[in-house]
């Protein structure tokens, strides 16, 4: 299997899989002599770790990662930064009922058929564990971005069919970690948490969309023409597990505006330009523009239901499947520290990036 690394210069290599001993990477390409927060690490994990509240998975992991590498007295040393997340409390037992069986809309038959081999245990390396490695890097490198003044946060914007309908410049982004839902809004929180609280009950699963807004970005990130920073923003978030959609500034919402009111005029402030409105998304020609980056990323309900569906065995003989074990009801409150994690790696990539070349 290959592609298990991400990013140019800041870049993430992981390995493990979901009922293995561990799930771990290596980080390459972090600036040396950065003061790096282990706490602030670890508080990213724990907002991605399972069974935190009782609208997630009830998998008891502590998910404390333990660095092999790279730090040295609190600093980045320059050299690759390994670490490792043991796993701790895998039931592979509640897996043994499909061993043969392919789950509908999981990557039982893919793996199957592309690698003649898979582990079913908890998919394996198609697990939504395997994120765990990718919030590490996205810790360290959004620890690296705040010497920047670069910031970035994630929230929950709609499950189901309950949104929320307001931008996030009238939000209260540090509110965003005051509700198990992570949606900055309490009233729409509380019926966010009901809905997939009903869903939990029903042996169902609900998606929904996770908002982002990047902060303090320079001009300049991103390059023509296959490397434009939206393209960079989508490969990372499409990599995401579970994740079907990908929009940024205006989006799709736009599309059926008219030019006229889509355009972002010029303005010019004692001779600093930027502009009068931001339905680009702080993104224009691929490069980012100096104004907030946003965007969203869409999330399909989870696949594994907690009821009898339809399918077939490795044979191709049809029969039917009854889940066991510990899921998400809804893949959001965990993916919330994981699309902010990638985009961490993309903006800081994109940074270094930009050093290399002499751009900025």
């Amino acid at each position: 299997m290959s592609n298990n690394s991400f990013g140019t210069i800041f870049s993430l290599s992981s390995f493990g899989e979901s009922h293995g001993a561990a799930i771990g990477g290596v980080i390459d390409g972090v600036p040396a002599n950065l003061p790096i927060d282990i706490d602030k690490v670890q508080f990213e994990l724990n907002r991605r770790r399972p069974g935190q509240s009782a609208i997630v998975t009830a998998r008891d992991e502590k998910d404390k990662v333990k660095f092999l590498s790279g730090i040295f007295e609190g600093r980045t040393t320059g050299q690759p930064i390994g670490f490792i997340v043991e796993n701790s409390d895998q039931h592979s037992s509640d897996y043994d009922n499909i061993r043969n069986l392919f789950r509908p809309s999981h990557a039982d038959f893919t793996y199957s058929m592309k690698y003649g081999i898979r582990d079913h245990r908890g998919g394996g390396r198609s697990s939504a564990r395997e994120t765990i490695a990718r919030v590490v890097a996205g810790a360290i490198a959004k620890q690296a971005l705040a010497t920047k003044g670069i910031s970035i946060a994630a929230y929950t914007s709609s499950v189901g069919d309950i949104s929320l309908n307001r931008p996030y410049s009238e939000l209260d982004l540090s509110a965003i970690d005051s509700n198990d839902v992570r949606c900055p809004d309490a009233d729409t929180a509380q019926r966010m948490h009901q809905l997939i609280a009903q869903v939990k009950s029903e042996g169902d699963t609900v998606g929904g969309i996770i908002s982002c807004v990047i902060k303090g970005c320079p001009v300049g990130l991103g390059d023509p023409a296959f490397g434009k920073l939206q393209a960079r923003l989508a490969a990372a978030m499409l990599s995401i597990n579970a994740a079907k959609g990908f929009d940024y500034g205006m989006g799709f919402d736009g599309c059926s505006a008219r030019g006229s009111q889509m355009i972002d005029n010029f303005i010019s402030d004692n001779g600093t330009i930027s502009t009068a409105s931001n339905h680009s998304g702080g993104i224009q020609g691929g490069i980012s523009n100096g104004q907030d980056i946003y965007f969203r990323v869409a999330f399909k309900p989870v696949a594994t239901l907690l009821k009898e569906v339809d399918t077939v065995d490795a044979n191709g003989n049809p029969t039917v499947l009854k889940a066991r074990g510990r899921h998400d009801p809804c893949v959001l409150p965990r993916a919330v520290p994981v699309v902010e994690a990638m985009a961490a790696c993309v903006i800081l990539d994109s940074l270094l990036l930009n050093q290399a070349t002499h751009i900025l």
